[in-house]
């Protein structure tokens, strides 16, 4: 029997996956750590954390599963995208790695429009300048910390980092590659246009690759400190949300992968690029060879629910929470819920946007205000599809549910019939780290593609089908809701300066 792990450099916690040639899951095992965040806006990282979380889990998923390392044939990589790990001549970890959800570069987001220009670098890469992004990251080494910017000589991924200690390879994913705004992603490489206008040496850059790519091997030092063979195989894996929709068989045009979790994330795979000229929609290569994806990213989704309990109804478990707004009819008796909690990302690129309960009066009770809730996260998922489709995308055959969220059957009805589409589950729940447990065995032949693979192991195991009616009744209360962002955009700049 042959076995492939996949490995989730994620921001809380290192994954480990084991697979077996079937698909079927053997045994996970993660190690947990925090983030730092010296200073408003900041979010750090020491990449030390990293390799002792992907030590640990791979040791003890082994463990647990009585699994000789040896019977490990490929392992596969995926984590958190847009962070910066920089490194000098000698492999050294120059500073903390500076995290996606870091906000401190806004400066340098208008410095990239100023020297690349906005339309032109959202048709090369497919993208605006945001603050999550790998380029300003550069930038801002640059202006703040000059010394450490000299001594810079290889810009890494968080995952990739990883792939370093395992293989002692500079290596890269496109998929991933494509979310450091610094990629052409038609051509699915570094573009040297970009790179030049932002005073960025190429080579600091590693080489990319297909997710199914073989980058290197385990080294001696790694199978040592990881308990595998050396010489296993690594392949490029991708960054934590092409490796999820891989881990749901969202890898064709027309299936669409739904992720419910902390963050929202609505991803659309397409056979060509396929570039939002306004850059509402992120744009990247997938990780599944010669296929790109659109996404669209709501930065609070359950987790505005999860903050919504926690802050008001402390101690109180879900069940009890949500049963309640089972009872409320469709708009929560006009009640609307912005979920702009950590500001947002899409349609409205603005890290100062503010959730607020719009419609409150006397007659709402809590149940009214936990259905608002439900609510706003579908309604602020719908704008990604509505982008889509007015984008051109009108081929969405199938939308697959996955994440923490999508376990609320309720949450799942008022999705189905808000976002007027028919949601579907898959009997994979372990998302990313599967999908790069899968492109490993892709790697070695397990499987002919990425395609084959995901038909091989993942099928549908439940449905959620719109109610037409209850569609309709939301329809009004989802134009009242888009209203309210433009109405408020100068409130929450005055309140974010006060």
């Amino acid at each position: 029997m042959s076995y492939f792990v996949g490995i989730d450099v994620s921001t809380t916690a290192t994954k480990a996956l084991v697979i077996d040639e079937q698909g079927a899951v053997i045994q996970t095992a993660s190690t947990e750590y925090d983030f730092d965040t010296p200073h408003p806006q900041w979010s750090e990282q020491a990449p030390s954390l990293w390799w002792h979380g992907t030590t640990k889990s791979i040791r003890k998923a082994l463990a647990e599963a009585d699994i000789p390392g040896k019977e490990v044939t490929a392992i596969g990589l995926t984590g958190q995208m847009h962070g910066l790990v920089l490194l000098d001549a000698a492999g050294n970890v120059l500073r903390p790695a500076i995290l996606w959800n870091d906000q401190r570069t806004s400066a340098e987001c208008d410095e990239i429009i100023e020297r690349v220009g906005r339309a032109e670098l959202i048709a090369c890469t497919g993208n605006d300048a945001l603050t999550g992004f790998t380029a300003p990251k550069i930038l801002w080494v640059r202006r703040r910390e000059p010394a450490i910017f000299d001594k810079i000589r290889q810009v890494l991924l968080p995952k990739d980092y990883v792939r370093f200690r395992l293989t002692g390879a500079y290596a890269t994913d496109r998929a991933g590659a494509a979310g450091t705004l610094l990629l052409d992603v038609r051509k699915r490489d570094w573009s040297g246009e970009v790179l030049a206008k932002l005073d960025i040496p190429s080579e600091w850059l590693p080489p990319t690759h297909e997710g199914p790519d073989i980058t290197g091997t385990l080294s001696a030092e790694a199978a040592e400190a990881t308990g595998l063979a050396a010489g296993t195989p690594v392949v490029a894996g991708g960054g934590d949300q092409s490796a999820q929709a891989v881990g749901v068989g969202a890898v064709r045009e027309g299936i669409v992968a739904l992720t419910l979790g902390t963050s929202g994330v609505v991803f659309a795979s397409v056979n060509k690029p396929f570039i939002d000229p306004d850059g509402r929609l992120h744009s990247f290569c997938h990780a599944a060879p010669d296929t790109w994806h659109l996404m669209g990213v709501m930065l609070s989704a359950a987790g505005s629910l999860r903050w919504y309990r926690d802050t008001l109804f402390p101690n109180t478990s879900w069940d009890d929470l949500l049963d309640p707004a089972r009872d409320v009819q469709p708009g929560a008796q006009g009640l609307l819920f912005l979920p702009y909690l950590t500001g947002e990302r899409t349609p409205h690129a603005d890290p100062m946007a503010c959730g607020a309960f719009v419609g409150l009066t006397v007659r709402h009770e809590s149940k009214h205000m936990t259905r608002s809730v439900l609510e706003g996260v579908a309604f602020g998922l719908r704008d990604s599809f509505e982008i889509m489709r007015s984008a051109g995308l009108t081929s969405i055959d199938q939308v697959r549910i996955s994440g923490g969220g999508a376990r609320s059957t309720l949450w799942r009805n008022i999705l189905a019939d808000v976002l007027e589409t028919e949601l579907v589950t898959v009997n994979t729940t372990e998302g990313a780290a599967f999908g790069a447990a899968l492109l490993a065995g892709t790697g070695v032949g397990a499987w002919r593609d990425v395609h084959e693979a995901c038909s091989a192991t993942i099928r549908v195991t439940g449905n959620t089908p719109r109610d037409p009616e209850t569609a309709a009744r939301y329809r009004p209360f989802y134009r009242v809701y888009r209203d309210l962002y433009p109405a408020l955009h100068a409130s929450f700049r005055t309140i974010a300066d006060s």
